[in-house]
């Protein structure tokens, strides 16, 4: 069954692979910066890629940063990705004096010096046991930062890169991932299908 979507335009993100991936796991996609369409819509996804506060600004001058704490508060089917993930939370080290949507507790710190920075490629995702929508599998991830802790009331996955840092966070129909799934083959795939039907 092909399921309608709405993908944020963040005015950083490469959304050429999120919405090819959204269409090979049965989902119309279509893009918006519409703060109204997003309060309306089934699904909407908050795509990655890009700088914290440039995103911000973006979504904030639109309108859409209130529209998607409505949603996430509310439980309401949205998928946020790498960028998108830190996003919905308190901050970011990356960007100094920038707030994020206040949505999850945290603030997204880099990779320790001792790693790789950028992390790119792939790396193993291990889930609560408690997880619906999340399972093990390998994802593909291009972070430079992340969330150290899990915030409290979220199910959580997690990937060693540094140490342990969050790679995933899921809470009823809203669905977090620091790894891009529409670049994770087969198994990112099986998890976009699982989202588009939760």
């Amino acid at each position: 069954m092909t399921r309608d979507v709405l993908v944020v335009r963040t005015g950083t993100a490469n959304l050429a692979s999120m919405l090819a991936g959204l269409r090979r796991a049965g989902a119309a996609p279509a893009l918006t910066e519409d703060p109204d369409a997003v309060r309306a819509a089934e699904r909407v996804v908050l795509p990655g890629v890009g700088a914290f506060a440039a995103a911000m600004l973006e979504l904030d001058a639109t309108g859409v940063a209130s529209a998607l704490a409505d949603r996430v508060r509310a439980g309401r089917a949205t998928l946020a990705v790498c960028l998108g993930l830190q996003l919905l939370g308190e901050a970011s080290e990356e960007s100094p004096g920038a707030r994020g949507l206040g949505v999850l507790a945290g603030t997204a710190r880099r990779f320790p010096e001792s790693v790789r920075v950028p992390q790119m490629g792939w790396n193993r995702v291990e889930p609560d046991a408690g997880c619906r929508v999340l399972t093990a599998g390998d994802a593909y991830f291009a972070n430079s930062y992340r969330l150290v802790d899990a915030p409290r009331g979220w199910l959580v996955a997690t990937s060693d890169h540094g140490g342990r840092f969050v790679a995933a966070l899921e809470r009823g129909r809203v669905l977090a991932c620091q790894f891009h799934p529409e670049l994770s083959g087969a198994w990112g795939l099986d998890l976009l299908r699982r989202w588009l039907t939760c």
